[in-house]
């Protein structure tokens, strides 16, 4: 028995008068991984197809190291029809994990993105098609939103950084105000949060719900919306069940190191590890929404279970995925430099164009429709990230060596 805390879940009942194949893309990587886990201790025979990249993994040939040995791996590339279809064989249900995340380094990454995240889904999708599979959960993010949810500082009302009322009832679902993109010359000046454009004062950050207005603003948005487009289309056509997860910011052991291709966590952690300060941008008060990994894997267990059975809602169907609590970037860096025993944070008040101010969404949906609730507290897992294993370090682009790179702050 694990001594962790278990998220809870109420499986579906069909899934145990079925076949048990599941096929878990990227499941070699920090969230997959997970999934993998929590899959095998529920009974499933599990298969992972993953390319191993060298932005995300440490110099790897054939089957990872750890991996349970009741694995069935396949390694292979999401753009290569032939290797992904081989990977379909018997399989059941498909979560698919596997994509390039984080904000990146600069545009030239656009490409990667597109292949990786956008054309890899398709093909992906079609070869399901082929092999008759009709049950999918996708990882979306967050970041289809753009910018959170706000209102006018009128309203009445106020969500407060700490614990919120994650049914919105602190006014999260009246009059709200979604902004456009914050301005360099106020980025510049250090006016990082958003104002009301009528009035110049600035808005009150909100928890967002799943049917706002999706406004994706860098690429790695785009490519997973366009993920989120692909499925919908998919199950259109095929009569397919599909639950896309909009994960918040992902932490928890056995996260990648190094590159900027990784969460905001991941990047305080590495500067931890190698001794350094944490490098917070803005002023440190973006909030977000911060979700354990251990959770996330009991989420898609929970969305897998739920492509089993008829959906009055349609064929496809997205979740929020966070823990309900909010904090702010300044204090996972805090909490991860006292439990690490490391130097304090150092806040810079540099920015970057493409991320958010603040981003929290309700989870009510998820856990009123999937019976799924988060288990680990954000100081259980913050204690136990600052001194658990990372993944092994991995080459970093020059343009952004591990002293500069630039903490994404998106999941």
């Amino acid at each position: 028995m694990s001594d962790h805390p278990t998220s809870v879940t109420q499986p579906a009942s069909a899934s145990s008068h079925e076949p048990r194949t599941l096929l878990v893309t990227g499941g070699a990587g920090f969230i997959g991984s997970a999934i993998v886990t929590a899959a095998l201790e529920q009974g499933w025979a599990v298969r992972v197809f993953d390319s191993l990249r060298p932005d995300v993994h440490a110099a790897q040939l054939g089957r990872p190291a750890g991996l349970d040995p009741r694995v069935d791996f396949r390694l292979g590339d999401m753009t290569d029809p032939a290797a992904v279809a081989d990977s379909l064989v018997d399989v059941t249900v498909v979560c698919h994990q596997a994509a390039k995340v984080g904000l990146g380094v600069d545009f030239l990454d656009a490409p990667d993105y597109v292949a990786s995240n956008e054309l890899g889904t398709a093909i992906l999708l079609a070869a399901m098609t082929t092999a008759g599979i009709d049950r999918l959960v996708l990882a979306s993010s967050m970041v289809v939103y753009g910018e959170g949810s706000y209102r006018r500082a009128s309203s009445t009302g106020s969500i407060e950084t700490g614990e919120t009322d994650d049914t919105g009832s602190a006014g999260s679902r009246g009059e709200t105000v979604r902004p456009p993109a914050r301005l360099v010359a106020d980025l510049e000046a250090g006016r990082f949060d958003p104002v009301d454009t009528e009035t110049g004062v600035p808005l009150e950050p909100a928890l967002i719900f799943e049917d706002a207005p999706l406004d994706p603003r860098n690429v790695y948005a785009s490519s997973k919306l366009s993920q989120e487009y692909l499925a919908t289309a998919w199950s259109r056509s095929t009569g397919g069940r599909a639950v896309a997860l909009r994960y918040h910011n992902v932490y928890g052991p056995g996260m990648p190191q190094n590159t900027p291709y990784a969460g905001v966590a991941s990047l305080f952690r590495s500067a931890l590890e190698r001794g350094e300060a944490p490098r917070v941008f803005e002023d440190g008060l973006q909030r977000r929404d911060f979700v354990h990994v251990r959770d996330v894997a009991a989420a898609n267990l929970a969305a897998i279970d739920n492509t089993a059975l008829p959906n009055p809602g349609g064929a496809f169907r997205a979740f929020n995925v966070g823990s309900g609590t909010v904090h702010t970037i300044g204090d996972l860096a805090t909490e991860l430099s006292r439990w690490s025993n490391g130097p304090a944070p150092v806040t810079t008040g540099e920015y970057r164009l493409g991320d958010v101010r603040h981003i929290t969404a309700s989870s009510e949906r998820l856990r009123l429709e999937l019976h799924w609730m988060p288990a680990v507290t954000f100081e259980q897992g913050v204690r136990e990230f600052a001194t658990a294993p990372l993944r092994a370090a991995v080459s970093t682009p020059s343009t952004a060596p591990p002293s500069t790179a630039l903490p994404s702050t998106h999941a």
